[in-house]
């Protein structure tokens, strides 16, 4: 449609649309719409337009969520203003889903895919971020969860995760096990030399320090590697 939104029929209209018939009646582009407020009066863009430039450029609304605010300016006619709001309200949406269901709620953990699904929910938290970072969970004797660190960021080597890191914490709260959970940005969950490393040293610390490694966990995209279900733990 040519003109701004304002000249569309209301029923055409994402903000119309919305309260009319909720926010799954709207597309990723005019939901973006909403968000972005206002076209560019220079190029005679509509909001929706520059919510479709949007996906065009980055593809999906997940790699839309990673980009920076510089890189979404580089879209014609999304200044500062407006590309601050699309990366907070994309946030925002990351922080929700990371509150939606607290690793807490778990009573226990009895398997690799359990751990998996919990935190492949956790986008805002873990597995949307372009750094590996990895992670500990502690466990009671009953697998029940105690708590949650995060030990390290950056690429998975030997003097990023040390034994002492891992095992002081877990001796501080009386942890009978852990899990080691760490994502892959790349999206490929196939443990390295290095994860194959890290985790033999891991779980030798583990049975000298009489705190048993029950799995590592290692996140991909749509996918995971565990550990103990391969033969390696």
């Amino acid at each position: 449609m040519k003109g701004g939104i304002k000249s569309w029929p209301q029923s055409e209209r994402p903000r119309e649309k919305l309260l009319q018939h909720g926010c799954t009646a709207l597309s990723d582009a005019e939901l973006l719409a909403l968000i972005i407020g206002s076209g560019d009066a220079a190029t005679s863009r509509s909001a929706l337009d520059l919510g479709r430039d949007l996906l065009a450029e980055f593809q999906s609304l997940r790699s839309l969520s990673d980009a920076s605010c510089a890189e979404i300016q580089r879209i014609k006619g999304l200044g500062p203003a407006k590309a601050s709001s699309v990366k907070a309200a994309l946030d925002l949406a990351r922080r929700l889903r990371g509150e939606q269901r607290p690793i807490e709620s778990f009573t226990r953990f009895t398997s690799a895919l359990q751990v998996y699904e919990q935190f492949s929910d956790l986008d805002y938290e873990f597995r949307d971020i372009r750094k590996e970072y990895f992670m500990v969970l502690l466990l009671d004797g009953k697998n029940r969860i105690i708590k949650r660190i995060r030990v390290s960021e950056g690429s998975l080597n030997q003097s990023i995760v040390h034994p002492r890191e891992v095992f002081n914490v877990a001796v501080r709260e009386s942890a009978a096990a852990i899990i080691l959970l760490h994502n892959h940005p790349t999206g490929d969950p196939t443990p390295s030399p290095e994860d194959l490393e890290v985790t033999r040293r891991l779980r030798d610390a583990g049975e000298v320090m009489g705190i048993k490694v029950l799995d590592h966990i290692i996140i991909g995209e749509g996918a995971f590697y565990s550990f103990a279900e391969r033969g390696h733990i």
